[in-house]
């Protein structure tokens, strides 16, 4: 029985997973692709992520991720490129190893094993989250109703007109506190729950020109009405109340980075993988894309725009193959 050898495996189903999938598709090559299993899309950003205000025509999902990828998923498996969709529905992947052959061989949560020339892996970033009350699903509520937000750029106009809280200790939560402030003249409160403030001197002045608060008293408790969708304070381990209408985390991010580890890609200090412009890192035939790349923004339209990029470099590599096959066999 001859090998099947996929030319493109698309790993992730976010932004990224879905636009290098269609991509590659409609550049009418085959596609191999894996959403991601149940466990994956249970720790992926995209699925907590409910409206999407600052990306055009997305206002109208319940799910500002999930639900238009889904869409795309369907019209292209009902289109007339179908054929080359090889969607592994429910399926992640737990490891890939380079053959002798130079190919990937990739074992899926199914135990199968798969074979590609070319991977795209899009297997992303989650936040971290604070530990309240011994617990990260203390935020759940709050996050999921977007009283408790993550992205400066995504949400960071949600501060407009309202009282301000920062959760975290790093020099990155500083900036993110003076960035509010500066868009939006919020009122702005830093809770480091429990940890030392590692603010640099010149962010340490511009706290105090801006009279923004620093407690870094631990967190007890959080006080909100309707399933999150009213905040209204914070009560600290000494009983202070901090009252406040939104909040931003600014804790880091787990990066989804075992496939390409396993791998040997490079990777930068925060763990993100190194890549060309075109998506390629430094083992060659891997491409990344979407917020798992090192040096790009984390957003929509970033990762659709470095997933076209790598579905077109690799397209043009196939094709440069093709063509040689051919003008050798004349």
């Amino acid at each position: 029985m001859e090998l099947k050898i996929y030319p493109v495996c698309v790993i992730g189903g976010g932004s990224a997973g879905t636009m290098a999938m269609l991509r590659t598709v409609l550049n009418n090559d085959e596609c191999l692709y894996f959403p991601g299993s149940p466990k994956d899309k249970k720790r992926s950003r995209a699925l907590w992520v409910r409206k999407v205000e600052n990306m055009p025509a997305h206002l109208g999902y319940k799910r500002g991720i999930e639900e238009p990828n889904a869409e795309t998923v369907k019209w292209v498996s009902e289109s007339e490129f179908k054929h080359n969709l090889h969607l592994q529905k429910n399926t992640g992947v737990t490891s890939i190893l380079r053959n002798q052959d130079g190919y990937f061989e990739i074992l899926d949560s199914k135990g199968n094993k798969h074979y590609s020339q070319f991977i795209i892996l899009c297997t992303g970033v989650m936040d971290v989250q604070p530990i309240i009350k011994g617990s990260i699903e203390t935020v759940f509520d709050y996050a999921n109703a977007q009283t408790i937000d993550y992205c400066l750029i995504c949400d960071g106009h949600h501060v407009l007109n309202k009282r301000t809280t920062v959760i975290g200790h790093t020099n990155s939560t500083a900036w993110v506190s003076i960035m509010l402030h500066e868009r939006y003249q919020t009122s702005v409160t830093i809770l480091t729950n429990g940890d030392e403030p590692q603010f640099a001197e010149d962010t340490q002045k511009l706290i105090k020109l801006y009279g923004f608060k620093v407690i870094t008293t631990p967190i007890k408790d959080i006080i909100g009405q309707d399933k999150g969708k009213v905040l209204e304070a914070f009560i600290m381990e000494d009983n202070q109340r901090v009252d406040t209408d939104i909040c931003f985390v600014s804790l880091g991010m787990i990066v989804y980075n075992e496939l390409a580890k396993e791998l040997g890609a490079e990777l930068d200090e925060r763990g993100f993988v190194m890549a060309q412009d075109s998506g390629e890192t430094t083992v060659p035939g891997l491409y990344v894309a979407g917020d798992l790349k090192a040096n790009t923004r984390k957003q929509i339209y970033t990762a659709w725009d470095n997933a076209v990029s790598a579905a077109t470099a690799i397209n043009q590599k196939l094709r440069a193959q093709r063509r040689e096959k051919l003008i050798s066999s004349i």
